[in-house]
């Protein structure tokens, strides 16, 4: 399944620090590994995410995959990733494919488009925005985040949502579910709101690289208690 992205929520209790750790240790064991094309270890943001105040018990693994069985071999047996389920008090994998991706997320679009089914309006929809922000227009953006989290908060249709991120403040990014893709078209374009904020991204340039893709949702696990190492 070429263009297979998953992304795995990491909820903590204890061993913060570790997980904290990880943030700089992870990207140098997985630049070579094999099957895995494009990957980001990120934080979140404290709340729902839509948040200056970083939340240190929660992060997030994205990887994009050149098969079905390259991200189940990894998220099934890697040790990093066992170490992560064994350390976490919870976990959260959600599989998704990319129908639609336009710009760029560290210079590249990561995620190869899929052929979209003849009625796929009424699929599950995963759909992630991200961007690095410009040091001139970080005070606007983050003066609009309240509006833009209550705005998805009470938009029909949304089943989950979470803020996450590279880096605090000027990298940033979010993931949401969605009932279907009319209800992400009905937000993105009838909610008020929404529809002020993206105008202003746009005619004030508050991003010096962003990116939007949509995905048809695969398969969500909900949050799953992790089991403890008995060393």
């Amino acid at each position: 399944m070429q263009g297979l992205t998953t992304i795995t929520f990491f909820k903590f209790q204890k061993n913060k620090r570790w997980a904290f750790a990880q943030m700089g240790l992870v990207p140098l064991m997985l630049e070579q590994k094999e099957g895995l094309k494009f990957f980001k270890l990120m934080g979140t943001g404290g709340g729902n995410g839509f948040s200056l105040w970083p939340d240190f018990g929660t992060y997030a693994f994205l990887g994009v995959w050149d098969s079905q069985k390259s991200a189940d071999d990894f998220l099934s047996r890697n040790v990093l990733m066992q170490n992560y389920y064994q350390k976490s008090s919870s976990f959260r994998t959600i599989k998704m494919l990319p129908v639609k991706s336009h710009g760029l997320w560290s210079g590249q679009n990561p995620f190869d488009e899929q052929e979209a089914p003849t009625n796929d309006s009424g699929l599950p929809v995963a759909v992630i925005t991200r961007a690095t922000l410009r040091p001139s227009r970080l005070f606007a953006f983050w003066k609009s985040v309240p509006y833009a989290s209550s705005a998805i908060e009470n938009a029909a249709g949304v089943q989950y949502f979470k803020g996450i991120g590279e880096w605090p403040f000027v990298q940033q990014a979010t993931l949401s579910l969605w009932d279907s893709f009319e209800a992400v078209k009905k937000f993105a374009y009838r909610d008020q709101t929404h529809a002020k904020i993206i105008k202003k991204t746009r005619s004030q340039k508050w991003y010096s690289e962003d990116l939007f893709a949509r995905f048809h949702l695969l398969s969500d696990t909900g949050f799953i208690e992790s089991i403890p190492s008995k060393k």
